[in-house]
């Protein structure tokens, strides 16, 4: 398939217009709200992972590299592995207590467990 008729996420696979071209969408790129402003979830999570269990935190709002950033500290402090994937950060394991005592430690006043 050429390049310029790649199939993108919503649904178009080909076109006979010989001038069509996929539009990008752009994302607004926001700027990290102070660790106060932030509405985190701290929530327990088993779907499509082999029954076993992660900690989202969910709601971040910012820069993936903070979030990035964050997903570090997280996973460094609860001592597990995880990763960053689509605005969360997933934490192995049932470490919602640890994850949530960091977080208010850290001056994340307005977090959630869920």
């Amino acid at each position: 398939m050429s390049k310029k008729n790649k199939p993108d996420n919503n649904g178009f696979v080909y076109s006979t217009n010989p001038d069509f071209r996929f539009k990008e969408e752009e994302q607004e790129v926001q700027a990290t709200l102070a660790p106060a402003q932030q509405k985190l979830r701290v929530r327990l999570d088993t779907k499509q992972r082999a029954g076993k269990a992660v900690t989202l935190v969910t709601g971040f709002v910012g820069l993936p590299e903070d979030l990035e950033e964050l997903g570090k500290k997280l996973k460094n402090f609860c001592g597990t592995g995880g990763s960053v994937k689509d605005g969360e950060a997933i934490i192995q394991g049932d470490q919602r207590d640890k994850v949530l005592q960091w977080l208010l430690k850290n001056d994340y006043k307005q977090t959630k467990k869920v």
